[in-house]
């Protein structure tokens, strides 16, 4: 009982000192993002030299255009660095992707990763070869198989060249609107009606079109998985795990919250802070979509991704639990955990690093790390409410699309007014 107990308090104590002791990620890496940059541009010109070969004319033309496009316009994202170098993550992730290579000589050596200051747990590739992690994936997943199974979906894609198939499709789809809305200039009747028509008619084919590849992606990136050392299950358990995600946290922020952590010295909790907007009057039925969500989707329903799964691949049909994380994955975890409110800050969504931090705070997490984050986000969101551009920053409240405890928080950012946020934030900078 004694060892037990000695263990628990150095575990509490490793935990503690890490969050005490810990500094965001630096980004002052220029000369990786130099070197990044200059390898990028190389590949994106030899991948227009290629496509130009294979697709001589106008077509080769256009797809020279649309790459360099998107060079220039990712290169503007690393040289803001929303992405970090030469971190843990790399290392994780490089690691994974050779256990994949195993018995699965396809996937190209020439795969170029990047971790993204993005808390959404998402991926994706380009066709140079490109692959980009958000730190969201290591903080929302839970073992290494797991994230796995991500890099292996993406693989799908880059296998399947399915960004060059969908530029072929834009290009192939601007010719022929071009021949309809020269149609449509030709003859003013409906002219509206007929434009319009054309632009739904496209997103819905892209929406189609983007599920197919998913789902392709997800049959490819299994095959490559299965062949492996992960635990097929895990595939699958990844995509459940993805579905419970939601960008704003559902949990719930307690009243007692607000109470405890904006009762300062110098200023009194007030009751009518957390006074909510009636929007009991407002008929929400008056509005009619022009557009059918569903038919926009870019992803299937992950329920429908999974049930194709299992019909091609019975031995899925077998479920299991999650797997214990390794820890080299509990570590990464931990510090992706510990960036959640720099990605925030950084990405200036200053009004749900408030919610973000306080949520930490109510969890008894890291107290003095959190409060310190919170006190940085109101000085941004004091800053924001002085120079009238306030809307930028914090989201105005949406009973049909948000949690009403996110819709609680909205209401008290909201009602506090330049003076009161500026003493919050005058308080927390110091208590930090």
């Amino acid at each position: 009982m004694i060892k037990k107990l000695m263990f628990l308090l150095s575990v509490f104590y490793v935990v503690t000192c890490f969050g005490q002791a810990y500094k965001a990620i630096d980004t002052a890496d220029y000369l990786q993002r130099k070197e990044f940059l200059k390898t990028f541009t190389l590949n994106t010109d030899n991948l227009i030299k290629k496509n130009k070969t294979d697709y001589p004319g106008r077509k080769g033309s256009e797809l020279a255009k649309i790459y360099k496009g998107f060079e220039k316009d990712f290169s503007e994202k690393v040289k803001d660095k929303d992405f970090v170098f030469n971190s843990v993550f790399d290392d994780k992730v490089n690691g994974l992707i050779n256990g994949l290579r195993k018995n699965n000589s396809q996937i190209p050596q020439n795969l170029k990763i990047l971790i993204a200051r993005d808390n959404t747990p998402n991926a994706y590739c380009f066709a140079d070869g490109t692959f980009v992690i958000n730190m969201g994936l290591f903080n929302w997943l839970n073992n290494d198989d797991q994230l796995a199974a991500v890099i292996a979906h993406e693989l799908g894609h880059k296998i399947a060249d399915h960004t060059l198939k969908a530029f072929i499709n834009l290009i192939d789809q601007n010719q022929t609107d071009r021949l309809v809305v020269q149609n449509i200039k030709s003859n003013k009747e409906n002219r509206n009606k007929r434009a319009f028509d054309v632009l739904k008619n496209r997103v819905y084919k892209e929406g189609v079109e983007n599920r197919k590849q998913e789902m392709q992606a997800d049959s490819l990136g299994y095959a490559i998985f299965k062949k492996s050392n992960f635990k097929p299950a895990e595939f699958v358990n990844t995509l459940k795990r993805l579905e419970d995600f939601d960008t704003i946290s559902p949990r719930t922020l307690k009243v007692e919250t607000y109470k405890k952590y904006f009762s300062i010295p110098n200023q009194e909790f007030k009751e009518n802070w957390l006074k909510k907007e009636d929007f009991s009057l407002y008929n929400y039925n008056h509005y009619k979509q022009k557009l059918d969500k569903d038919s926009l989707r870019s992803h299937p329903e992950i329920s429908l991704r999974i049930e194709n799964l299992k019909k091609f691949f019975p031995e899925l049909k077998n479920e299991e639990i999650d797997g214990k994380a390794s820890e080299s994955y509990t570590k990464i975890e931990k510090i992706a955990r510990m960036e959640t409110l720099p990605n925030f800050y950084y990405s200036e969504d200053y009004g749900v690093g408030i919610y973000t931090s306080l949520q930490f705070l109510q969890d008894g997490e890291e107290e003095k790390y959190y409060k310190g984050w919170l006190g940085k986000c109101f000085s941004r969101i004091y800053e924001a409410r002085k120079n009238y551009n306030l809307n930028r920053y914090l989201d105005r409240v949406d009973p049909k699309n948000q949690s009403e405890s996110y819709q609680q928080f909205l209401n008290f950012m909201w009602n506090l007014s330049l003076d009161e946020i500026k003493n919050i934030a005058d308080y927390y900078k110091k208590e930090s």
